[in-house]
């Protein structure tokens, strides 16, 4: 890969063992990374579609007011 952008590695699911490199879905482990077949991959940008959506939901919400006395 000629970009280093491209060869950086992104986690969109935190811990879970997968990896997005130059457009491409990785499975990741100790030992490296294998690319993931095209049906996972698809799954894969599915849901990291999905958490997107739901992190912008989850960030346009109002904070509830604070009330007097703690409750």
């Amino acid at each position: 890969m000629s970009s280093s952008a491209s060869s950086c590695f992104t986690r969109p699911f935190g811990d879970l063992p997968v990896a997005r490199r130059g457009g491409q879905w990785l499975l990741t482990a100790a030992g490296g990374t294998v690319p993931a077949d095209r049906a996972l991959a698809a799954e894969l940008d599915r849901f990291a579609t999905a958490m997107a959506a739901a992190d912008r939901a989850v960030a346009a919400l109002s904070p509830l007011p604070l009330h007097a006395g703690g409750r």
